[in-house]
């Protein structure tokens, strides 16, 4: 009877240490998922601030090494503008300029100059708009080339505007 009894407390320790055995093998696989879904996480956000951190600090050293030339760049395409607005200013001046510079007048936009020519001496045979460019590639902008077109077909005419007395 002690002999059963013994027999039958193994057997049900065995159970319980096959059930436990289960319980563990399941959790131990339960931890190691979540572990990995954790590490795996884990790894993403510290990749993503790795790599953001440097794409600032690469974008940080890009801004200092171009800033020299973005500056001077800056500087030239500045210096040309204020050159091209003097010179338009002073191109009636110029030796090669056609007209008399009395007769010229500077506009600026849409056109730059419109001449009246031979008003200064009395004898206006021609009036001209006269657009200045410089360089190679210098084409006519929207409105300029507007202006243009208007002038071309003739669509010019002269009006007297009278103001109320005051």
């Amino acid at each position: 009877m002690l002999e059963l009894a013994l027999t039958v407390l193994l057997g049900a320790f065995l159970v319980a240490l096959l059930i436990i055995t289960a319980k563990f093998i399941a959790l131990q696989r339960q931890v190691q998922v979540r572990a990995l879904e954790l590490f795996e996480r884990w790894k993403e956000t510290a990749l993503e601030r790795e790599a953001s951190g440097r794409a600032e600090l690469l974008h940080r050293e890009w801004v200092i090494s171009q800033e020299a030339r973005v500056r001077r760049d800056a500087i030239e395409k500045s210096e040309a503008v204020v050159r091209g607005k003097v010179t338009e200013h002073l191109l009636p001046f110029f030796p090669d300029f056609p007209y008399n510079p009395r007769d010229a007048r500077f506009l600026g936009s849409p056109v730059d100059f419109i001449v009246f020519s031979g008003m200064s001496s009395g004898d206006l045979h021609e009036i001209v708009f006269i657009e200045v460019k410089s360089g190679r590639n210098a084409s006519l902008s929207s409105r300029e080339r507007m202006v243009r077109d208007c002038v071309d077909a003739g669509r010019v005419r002269y009006t007297v505007y009278r103001t109320g007395e005051l």
